[in-house]
């Protein structure tokens, strides 16, 4: 044999392109900024899943007649707000009676109905914003409307290997900026998935282990209770936040992001 005639290396590059956003399959799953990076080069829709709390908090924002502008944790959030006429969800614990919108899911619920809300966090809000920037569909998902959405998602034909779907769950972050990943978040990705498992593209593999976690868990909101981030919040203060997270396929609102804003769909 030839020296000419050995395979030749493959670059990490074209090894990127050719395996890591999960190809041949209709409905694929990844976490984080960089999985929705990637998997935003080739599905037709993105999915994004932040369970605690920011899709919930969309969901219910969207439900009660809002669009909801994502924005990336920061104070520039205020300035935002203010040049495009919106008012700027703080974070749960600098709520007032007086501005009582924040990341919270519970407060939004109650709080008065603004035209326009912009709501940063630190996962689920930065992944939309970077994701609308591909001029993708992205669609908001929680447990509240997972099935709604996967719904939707069939009806307008999404989930063939021609048209994939991207479902990302956005985990959290530990304390030196590095993703966490979180069963709150798999376990609504999975839900979502759930409601894919017969589109014609099929799952891939790593969207088929995400919704065996979900086969596996007998009781998601006792799941979603005591894993690390419900007890965070739960244990500071904010359990309301959870039970509003947790009520499973209890909304058909399918908040979709256009423009840079989440509106039904």
């Amino acid at each position: 044999m030839t020296t000419s005639s050995l395979p030749r290396p493959i670059s990490a590059e074209a090894l990127a392109a050719a395996v890591y956003a999960q190809p041949g399959s209709g409905a694929r799953f990844d976490w984080g900024l960089s999985g929705a990076a990637e998997l935003g080069r080739v599905c037709a829709v993105l999915v994004v899943v932040d369970v605690l709390s920011f899709t919930t908090a969309v969901e219910i924002a969207v439900g009660r007649g809002m669009r909801v502008h994502p924005f990336p944790w920061g104070e520039q959030a205020a300035d935002y707000a203010r040049r495009v006429g919106a008012v700027a969800a703080v974070g749960r614990r600098q709520m007032t009676p007086e501005h009582p919108w924040s990341l919270s899911p519970a407060a939004l619920a109650t709080a008065p109905v603004v035209a326009d809300l912009v709501l940063p966090s630190p996962n689920g809000s930065a992944i939309s914003a970077a994701a609308s920037a591909t001029g993708l569909p992205v669609v908001a998902a929680c447990l509240r409307n997972a099935r709604a959405v996967g719904r939707w998602l069939r009806r307008h034909g999404y989930g063939s290997k021609d048209a994939p779907v991207g479902v990302v769950a956005s985990g959290e972050r530990w304390p030196d900026g590095t993703l966490r990943p979180s069963v709150e978040d798999q376990l609504g990705a999975a839900s979502v998935l759930d409601a894919l498992s017969g589109v014609p593209g099929g799952l891939s593999v790593e969207a088929a282990m995400a919704l065996a976690a979900l086969a596996s868990t007998p009781d998601v909101p006792a799941a979603v209770r005591g894993c690390v981030s419900g007890r965070e919040l739960i244990e500071g203060g904010f359990a309301a936040d959870v039970e509003v997270a947790v009520r499973m396929d209890a909304s058909e609102v399918v908040p979709l992001l256009r423009q840079g804003v989440f509106a039904a769909a």
